[in-house]
């Protein structure tokens, strides 16, 4: 990408050159263009859509059919992870979602890590679970970052002391429920 010149007059032998209006005004116009990029992918139909790549049937069905709570774990990360591929919560979040053991989950997030369909990262006491971009992606092919994301966040309501639960209990938040 060539440099560009800007001052208070073009130089008509550079043709990067403009004047600091000009260059505002293109800057304008681009922040405006990235602003209705945005716009548009927030709108569009396909915001609460996952992506699968079917090189990676086999291992899913093989997934399904070995390990099925490790699949509903799977399953569960991939709905709430954000655009980055990532989602922050803790076992006892997991164990409350699906109704399982804390043992159940542990296992089925060893299975998960080792056969590569996540990557758990410590964040406190909680883990930040990143899935594994080859296999499922929210976003475009080119939002496929691993070293720096924000996560989405899921809290058990169990887990927080009454005050926080009176708080949260107010709060509109998204309400994630498994059970019957």
């Amino acid at each position: 990408m060539a440099s560009i010149s800007v001052s208070e007059k073009r130089n008509p032998l550079d043709p990067n050159s403009m004047t600091f209006d000009e260059r505002e005004r293109d800057l304008r116009e681009q922040e405006l263009r990235e602003e209705k990029a945005r716009q548009r992918e927030k709108n569009s139909p396909f915001s609460r859509w996952t992506q699968f790549n079917n090189e990676h049937t086999k291992e899913i069905m093989w997934l399904t059919l070995k390990h099925p709570k490790a699949q509903a774990i799977l399953f569960f990360l991939v709905d709430q992870m954000d655009c980055y591929n990532a989602v922050l919560c803790s076992n006892k979040v997991l164990q409350e979602i699906l109704g399982v053991s804390r043992q159940t989950v542990s296992l089925s997030i060893k299975v998960l890590r080792e056969n590569g369909f996540i990557a758990v990262l410590k964040s406190g006491t909680s883990n930040v679970y990143a899935i594994n971009d080859s296999v499922y992606w929210k976003a475009y092919g080119n939002n496929k970052k691993y070293s720096k994301f924000p996560a989405n966040v899921v809290l058990a309501l169990s887990e927080q002391d009454e005050k926080e639960q009176a708080k949260i209990q107010s709060m509109k938040l998204k309400e994630v429920s498994l059970k019957d």
